[in-house]
């Protein structure tokens, strides 16, 4: 856990000790979003933007999506936990990249004959919207026919196309090793790649067996661009489908 940071409910007066939780950027360091010593704001409805705050890896520089930091007070009250913003670098950090900086696009395959045009991302606002970028990226990559059941089915299937099983997590709790080993057996019972999208990181646990089994990992912040995780990923990028 990050350093923690005394918090005051604003409805009991009740005083707690709250910490971000640590998660692994994509290039492998522990970050945790920087919290602003800032009164917390109660939750009283919620918006897909406002679960979601933009931090950077001092490690390489990447700026990415990750979970609103949130406390619940016994006394019923969730709390947003104010995090500091990128532009504001707190004290003893450095600025590592600017988003100018970062590059436009996804990097095009090495090995293609062909070179694809840039990937186009689409925003994500719901998680609709997720699953349409998954499918789009995955269109993109050379899978054919990508289609979304009518239903979904228990499997957590959330894209099906001709040698393709594809699974797309947007919730704000990293992906597990169930979800990771769920999808692999559904690819293997029809002979199919699975593709897994989270828009919250993996667990530790999680990257490690899909590295084993072969299986892409895909980050998405909400302007609906993948990110590889792994090397499953980068190999996929870098071949096609």
């Amino acid at each position: 856990m990050a350093d923690a940071m005394p918090v005051r409910c604003p409805s009991c007066r009740r005083d707690h000790l709250f910490a971000s939780p640590v998660l692994p950027c994509a290039c492998g360091a522990p970050l945790a979003p920087p919290l602003l010593h800032a009164p917390p704001e109660p939750i009283t409805h919620r918006t897909w933007a406002d679960d979601w705050v933009t931090v950077r890896c001092l490690a390489c520089g990447r700026q990415d999506h990750w979970p609103q930091p949130e406390l619940g007070c016994p006394c019923g009250t969730v709390l947003r936990i104010p995090v500091r913003p990128v532009s504001a670098p707190g004290p003893g950090t450095t600025d590592v990249m600017s988003c100018a900086a970062r590059p436009s696009h996804l990097p095009l395959p090495h090995t293609a004959t062909v070179p694809r045009p840039s990937f186009r991302p689409v925003t994500i606002r719901s998680a609709r919207d997720a699953v349409t970028a998954a499918a789009r990226y995955l269109a993109w990559l050379g899978f054919r026919d990508v289609v979304q059941p009518e239903v979904r089915p228990s499997s957590g299937i959330d894209l099906l196309g001709p040698g393709l099983v594809a699974q797309v997590d947007t919730s704000t709790r990293p992906a597990t090793l169930r979800d990771v080993e769920c999808l692999w057996l559904n690819g293997l019972s029809v002979s199919a790649t699975g593709v897994f999208f989270s828009l919250a990181r993996y667990a530790d646990d999680a990257r490690w067996r899909a590295d084993d089994l072969g299986v892409p990992l895909f980050i998405m912040d909400l302007t609906g661009s993948p990110h590889p995780v792994n090397a499953s990923a980068d190999e996929l990028i870098s071949t096609g489908a």
